[in-house]
């Protein structure tokens, strides 16, 4: 029995013999492609891989937009880095700052015009040209004097009549002689008895310093040396008691006195505050009769 298969095919053979060799067919060798050799580190197949832990202070990046150039200027200024030096010269400039604030504010607030109407700094100017005005014709008499001194021809005669002029003026200073002029009236009327001495004497230095040349305060002649004081419940001055109302003769410019009492947080406010009355009463002619005995100093001499 014939059979038609190839005698390159290997097959059983016969029962009980064993399968007869086959050659192998001659087939081309196939590239195989070179595998990594397993990495000594690497993790077994049946391990899970565990993912890269990132630091707990560090946290991951978020995906986002990529920052704009205004942004990047922001983070690099703040938070600021100042260096120790920066921080010592900026405390030094803040204490010179405040100095200086601290300065302008105390002689700001120690003006004595500040918060002043225009009204009163216009009158606070005329007292004060008044005043230069009144020292320029004092030094023009003097002047004068000196010229009439010099070019007299009798300078003897002169001299005494100067004297004699010079003698009269500080006699109505000094309250030897009495004076008359255009000057004020001023009345103080205190029916509860709240004015104090203090508060007449700041009416007197008020009155002085609005040019006053002489004053009489009910039958008392004020002087250089006159004091105010209390006497049982009252008010003395030179150790003289006076009772209310109080009336001041004083002689000088009107238009000068008159608003020196009146201005804001003067001495008619002060006054009225006291339940006080205040009556101010300009004049052509004021009489100050009131008489001072001449004193002889004791140790004082003319050095002439």
């Amino acid at each position: 029995m014939s059979t038609n298969e190839s005698p390159e095919e290997s097959g059983p053979g016969p029962a009980g013999q064993p399968p007869r060799d086959v050659p192998p067919r001659d087939v081309p060798p196939q590239e195989v492609p070179a595998q990594d050799a397993p990495s000594q580190d690497a993790p077994e197949k049946d391990e899970p891989v565990q993912p890269v832990q990132q630091p707990a202070d560090r946290p991951a990046p978020a995906a986002g937009p990529e920052e704009t150039g205004r942004q990047r200027l922001a983070a690099g200024l703040w938070p600021p880095r100042v260096s120790r030096a920066q921080l010592i010269v900026a405390l030094l400039l803040f204490v010179l700052g405040l100095g200086l604030a601290i300065q302008v504010r105390s002689n700001s607030e120690s003006s004595a015009l500040r918060g002043a109407r225009q009204e009163d700094l216009v009158r606070i100017l005329d007292e004060l040209d008044g005043r230069t005005k009144r020292l320029e014709e004092e030094k023009q008499a003097l002047e004068d004097q000196r010229k009439e001194l010099e070019s007299s021809s009798n300078q003897a005669e002169e001299a005494r009549k100067q004297t004699v002029e010079k003698e009269r003026q500080l006699g109505i200073l000094a309250g030897t002689v009495a004076a008359q002029g255009p000057g004020i009236t001023l009345k103080i009327t205190d029916p509860t008895g709240q004015v104090q001495s203090d508060q007449l004497l700041d009416t007197l230095q008020e009155l002085r310093a609005a040019g006053a040349e002489a004053i009489q305060i009910n039958g008392v002649r004020i002087v250089a040396g006159s004091y105010f004081s209390e006497e049982n419940g009252g008010v003395a001055i030179d150790g003289k008691k006076i009772t209310q109302p109080y009336e001041f003769r004083v002689i000088g410019k009107p238009q000068d006195l008159e608003p020196a009492l009146n201005i804001p947080g003067g001495v008619v406010q002060t006054l009225e505050k006291e339940q006080a009355t205040v009556a101010v009463t300009r004049s052509a002619k004021i009489v100050v009769d009131a008489l001072r005995a001449a004193k002889q100093p004791d140790y004082a001499r003319s050095s002439s």
